[in-house]
């Protein structure tokens, strides 16, 4: 007799249903590959996607960690002058503001978690990137440097 937490061959439907739900919860599902272009060479980080209104207004809240080469791209509704804050944020961000060509605008390093400072895009721009704090400076990323993902600049 097996409980109902052991996976059983009588029920792979049962087994596929436990491996999506670990999957969604371990946050591995949904992300994407996203390169940026820099002088130094190409850099390669697994983002997952705010697209939607309620997606952009949790991103990164309430994590306690992330990953080196991992972040958040927001798509928004259309080009504009982007307010982003840290509230509810644990971990310092670096925000890359992105033109919808896909080159960089203007980058806002190192966010202090919890801040309730506005951070604005220098100009109208469609997405935003979240990476890890000191990620700009490591990659060396600098305006004018190109994002390329299968969204951006579409």
């Amino acid at each position: 007799m097996t409980n109902g937490c052991r996976f059983s061959p009588e029920r792979p439907l049962l087994g596929l249903v436990f491996l999506l739900l670990f999957t969604l919860a371990s946050g591995a599902a949904g992300l994407d590959r996203l390169e940026i272009e820099t002088d130094s060479g190409n850099h390669v980080f697994q983002v997952e996607l705010a697209l939607t209104g309620n997606q952009r207004a949790v991103g990164l809240m309430n994590r306690a960690h992330m990953d080196q080469d991992a972040g958040m791209l927001f798509r928004f509704d259309r080009p504009q002058r982007v307010q982003m804050w840290m509230k509810n944020t644990l971990i310092a961000l670096d925000m890359i503001f992105i033109r919808a060509d896909g080159t960089v605008a203007n980058i806002h390093k190192n966010a202090v978690p919890h801040s309730l400072k506005i951070i604005q895009a220098s100009e109208p721009v469609l997405y935003v990137l979240e990476l890890n704090g000191g990620m700009a400076d490591r990659i060396g990323l600098r305006p004018g440097h190109r994002v390329i993902h299968p969204m951006v600049g579409k």
